[in-house]
């Protein structure tokens, strides 16, 4: 026996209740586990804990483990992946614990560098390290018990703002980026796709401009879109998302509708445009609309890099969002994934979608994969915003991620929270 899995946040026949381990069960069974001389990780309502046998019954003295792990600890590797892509092309490597996008395996460490997927058509779907001693992967979070745990001053000011985000305008904007055949980061549709986004934002007063991005011999391109703030301290607050889509098993020329992966979070660049139009923020409001992120990050990459230093320390927060429309978890969940830097940005969105919305809260310190990656390596404070993680989507970059599997109930209650955070991160002028 090398590691006991312990399960503390279900509710036994409710698979509805949000899961949330008690902070003090979740205390007690760490500070056991240090105690014995034992390592831990913690996967949201999963404390897996690693180390001699000794050490693990002393750890597990009056406390009955979800089940008890036959693997030698070198073997236990941590995947964090996008959809179901690491299962998809490793079927054989067992799992052991499955949280979605997080899970961890059974692997010989030997073999473990042969988990890459080289590829010159698309950016690797799946990141795989040996099993962090002593680390939270994501943690989660159950709703508030009302909606009024924000400062009522502050509630008051974002409230009409996150009851303007259209359900019926995101739905029709979604539609129309998923009816593309592709969005291919090289193909003409993509370029179409691109002018039609900056017609919609321009129609909507934002100044916009494009920027080249050399990608594999070829090119693609970055949309940006700003509205100067009135006042402040001259910083500006970033809202992301990458427009292209891929078909990662078929080919570029392939059909790849992209409409959660990343129709959703293309489409909610737009809706935090019409929401946030009008609104006197005092820092300026820069939307981004990245191509080349499915080939490597190409355009985030490029845009930092870009940046000079003043321009970096400009930015108060990037505030991210890919895949933010497919129903993962029984509870309607959204995954708020940053870095150290961003810390103070993931727990303000946290408390706005505890003050504005009913989604249960899932955060990681542990950035993987996407548009908001550029800027941390960078230092700039940044968070993902992605659909809730336990249930991973296994459709993205295929011809399947169409209209029918999006939930537009979860992508709004996502948008309203990030609303109610630019809100605040935005100031009054």
């Amino acid at each position: 026996m090398t590691a006991l899995r312990f399960d503390l946040g279900k509710t036994p026949g409710n698979d509805d209740v949000p899961r949330a381990a008690a902070p003090d069960a979740l205390r007690a069974l760490t500070a056991a586990a240090a105690g014995a001389g034992a390592a831990w990780t913690r996967l949201g309502d999963t404390l897996l804990v690693t180390g001699a046998p000794a050490q693990l019954e002393r750890t597990a003295a009056g406390r009955t483990p979800a089940e008890r792990i036959e693997v030698p600890a070198a073997r236990l590797h941590l995947v964090i992946q996008n959809g179901r892509q690491f299962q998809q092309a490793h079927p054989e490597v067992p799992v052991l614990v499955d949280r979605g996008r997080f899970l961890v395996v059974d692997l010989d460490p030997a073999e473990a560098g042969r988990f890459v997927e080289p590829s010159e058509r698309h950016v690797p779907c799946f990141g795989v390290r040996p099993l962090p001693a002593n680390t939270v992967v994501f943690e989660q979070r159950s709703p508030a018990p009302t909606p009024a745990s924000a400062p009522t001053q502050t509630r008051a000011a974002a409230e009409p703002l996150v009851a303007s985000v259209s359900r019926d305008a995101f739905a029709a904007d979604l539609r129309t980026l998923a009816e593309f055949r592709t969005r291919h980061s090289t193909s003409t549709e993509f370029r179409t796709a691109l002018d039609w986004a900056e017609g919609v934002l321009r129609g909507l007063g934002f100044a916009t401009r494009t920027q080249m991005v050399v990608l594999h011999g070829g090119s693609t391109q970055n949309l940006i879109a700003e509205r100067p703030g009135h006042g402040g301290d001259g910083g500006a607050v970033l809202v992301t998302a990458h427009l292209d889509s891929i078909n990662s098993r078929d080919g570029a020329a392939a059909p790849a509708p992209g409409a959660d992966d990343n129709g959703s979070g293309a489409a909610g660049v737009l809706a935090i445009a019409r929401a946030l139009r009008d609104h006197p923020g005092a820092r300026d409001l820069r939307l981004i609309l990245f191509g080349g992120e499915e080939q490597g990050l190409f355009g985030s990459r490029h845009y930092v890099a870009e940046l000079d230093h003043q321009a970096r320390e400009r930015i108060h927060a990037v505030v991210n969002m890919d895949m933010i429309a497919s129903r993962n978890t029984p509870a309607p969940t959204v995954l708020l994934e940053g870095a150290t830097v961003s810390q103070a940005v993931l727990e303000e969105l946290a408390a706005a979608a505890q003050a504005h919305t009913g989604l249960t809260v899932q955060t990681s310190l542990m950035p993987f994969n996407s548009d908001h990656v550029p800027f941390l390596d960078a230092g700039i404070p940044a968070v993902l915003t992605i659909e809730g993680a336990d249930g991973a989507n296994d459709r993205i970059h295929t011809a399947g991620d169409t209209l029918e599997h999006v939930d537009h109930d979860l992508a709004l209650e996502i948008l309203r929270m990030n609303v109610a955070y630019l809100v605040q991160a935005l100031g009054s002028a």
